[in-house]
Formats: C-alpha cells, sequence, structure tokens
C-alpha cells in the first residue's frame, strides 16, 4: 500500500508528498533532518490528508494531482470552505 498526503505546516501551508510507510514519514517531517526541506523550516506539520492506493505508479501520479490543486481546492478537499 502507498499512501497520498496533504500536510499543514506551521505557518499555514500546504506539502504533498507521497510514502509506503505514513506513520513514519509524518515522523521524519516532524523530527528529523531527513524530513523535506520544505517542512524542516515549517514544523510542526499535521496530517490533514491521506489516501491509499495500490501501486506506487499510482500514488505518484495521485501525489501530482493533488500538488496542481489550488489552496482553495485543497481546503475544501480537508473540509474547509473559503467563501
Amino acid at each position: 500500500m502507498y499512501y497520498a498526503y496533504l500536510l499543514e505546516c506551521a505557518d499555514g501551508t500546504f506539502y504533498v508528498g507521497s510514502t509506503n510507510d505514513l506513520e513514519k514519514r509524518l515522523h521524519q517531517h516532524n523530527n528529523l533532518k531527513s524530513g523535506a526541506h520544505y517542512t524542516k523550516i515549517r514544523r510542526p506539520v499535521v496530517l490533514k490528508y491521506s489516501e491509499t492506493l495500490p501501486t506506487y505508479a499510482e500514488v505518484r501520479a495521485r501525489e501530482g494531482e493533488l500538488k496542481r490543486l489550488s489552496r482553495a481546492e485543497k481546503l475544501a478537499l480537508i473540509g474547509i470552505v473559503v467563501e
């Protein structure tokens, strides 16, 4: 199983990624030097959305789709309506 996910950073920005171990990756983003540079300087991060996909190819494609969403679309995805 693979996961596409959306994190909210401490500064209110979003980060989209993918992994095969969501719990481990979230720990890396919040605690280790091996977390993405973007999230390292915007800690703490909070998992706001994730979905499970069966293959690596599918999760990478979905990650790309999520990255292309506008901020308003990402907010709607996590259940926040902006008017």
